[in-house]
């Protein structure tokens, strides 16, 4: 019976390596826009609920914003008529939001160019917006009261979304909001990634992140984390990496297993990932389901060793790699600095100095990482073959995720402005 078992999970783990891969955001350059589209990366600035659309390449220029909350004084009415809704969403302003609402987390726009989905997280929703008009096209309250992570399929059509209170991630329709399925995950679904065929989903939970028991002592009070794996047709469990048991087989047995941000190798058989608490990230070997290596990056000698003081558990949160799959850029979130590291020998090239960068991802050539620092409103690359930064631009309040997308080729903003 146990050689069945471990047989089954082997032939498991050898599947995903065939047909799971990076997204392509983060691992391959994006291709040609289509005819009559623009590409663009998509700034979600979370604390003033807007949205900076800039050039996916060169200077970074801005071209034009939208307001992702036009629906706001509905939106409002609607909390301060429910006393459980009021709750929650001061409970948002005051723990994760440090103080400010939480508008704008993540974004994808849709196929055509034509709209862009959000998830807003003191709204508990995902909201579609028609990028000519800025209204809003559909919304789909999640389940709970806080909205998360997002992940695109491949194809465009389907968008995944944690819903963190309610330990469950919904799979909509792009174009109409209907929800095709949705799957139970561990404590606070975070991250959400697509394979590159679209046949999986990874989702990675972090638990508790809001409390002060910081000490690896208090580890246990932060809740069930996992990375849940799902079939993206069926929606069912198809595996669970339980990170803790293989960081103990590491012998880092003091060290979290909430996975943050991760991002999978071109070919998909490594797994690079960042946990709660660590200066570093992991390589993990997806078809012997273990972690191979580690990575160590520096302390910023200013940066309080005070756990309490690092925003929701994070020391560093945001990490991708280039389309050849030679390098990763790290955010180093809490030490304010990102840097690009030789994914064969783990070295890390200049630390370049940012203000709490927040997020990684790829420029549309696929020559620059581009990191939101969410402490100074914008954004900078930062050249993958120097490791120097190229360009910062300034954007709007708290940038977090930025993605890559398309826009109408003549589009400036809504209305033209």
């Amino acid at each position: 019976m146990a050689a069945s078992r471990t047989r089954h999970l082997c032939s498991v783990a050898a599947a995903l390596v065939l047909t799971t891969a990076a997204p392509a955001t983060a691992a391959s350059a994006s291709p040609a826009a289509p005819d009559g589209l623009r590409e663009v990366l998509f700034v979600a600035n979370n604390w003033d609920g807007t949205a900076d659309v800039i050039r996916s390449t060169g200077d970074y220029a801005k071209i034009g914003r939208i307001d992702v909350i036009p629906d706001k004084a509905a939106r409002m009415a609607e909390i301060n008529a429910d006393p459980i809704k009021w709750i929650y969403f001061q409970a948002i302003r005051n723990s994760v939001g440090e103080g400010h609402d939480q508008f704008a987390d993540d974004m994808y726009s849709t196929p055509d160019g034509r709209s862009v989905v959000v998830s807003r997280p003191s709204f508990a929703d995902v909201a579609s917006l028609d990028l000519a008009t800025g209204k809003v096209n559909w919304r789909f309250p999640v389940a709970g009261y806080r909205a998360d992570h997002m992940a695109v399929s491949p194809d465009g059509t389907r968008v995944a979304v944690s819903a963190s209170t309610a330990n469950t991630v919904h799979v909509l329709d792009i174009g109409t909001g209907k929800q095709l399925g949705s799957f139970k995950t561990g404590d606070k679904p975070h991250e959400n990634v697509f394979s590159e065929d679209g046949k999986y989903i990874w989702n990675m939970s972090i638990g508790e992140v809001n409390t002060a028991l910081d000490d690896p002592g208090w580890d246990w009070t932060k809740g069930d984390r996992h990375i849940t794996v799902v079939d993206a047709t069926t929606y069912r469990q198809v595996k669970v990496v339980d990170m803790r048991q293989r960081l103990d087989a590491y012998g880092l047995k003091d060290f979290s297993d909430a996975v943050r941000p991760a991002v999978f190798s071109p070919d998909a058989s490594r797994l690079y990932f960042q946990v709660s608490f660590f200066n570093g990230f992991f390589e993990y070997d997806v078809a012997t389901d273990r972690i191979t290596r580690m990575k160590t990056l520096p302390k910023n000698p200013a940066t309080s060793e005070d756990r309490t003081t690092w925003v929701n558990d994070s020391r560093h949160h945001g990490i991708s790699m280039n389309p050849e799959g030679t390098k990763l850029c790290v955010a180093g979130t809490m030490d304010d600095y990102a840097t690009v590291v030789d994914r064969t020998s783990l070295q890390e090239g200049p630390l370049v100095t940012t203000s709490k960068p927040y997020w990684a991802t790829v420029s549309g050539d696929g020559k620059d990482c581009v990191v939101s620092e969410s402490g100074a409103d914008q954004v900078t690359a930062i050249d993958f073959a120097t490791g120097r930064k190229v360009a910062s631009v300034p954007v709007g309040d708290h940038p977090q995720r930025v993605r890559l997308g398309h826009v109408q080729a003549d589009w400036t903003g809504p209305g033209g402005n």
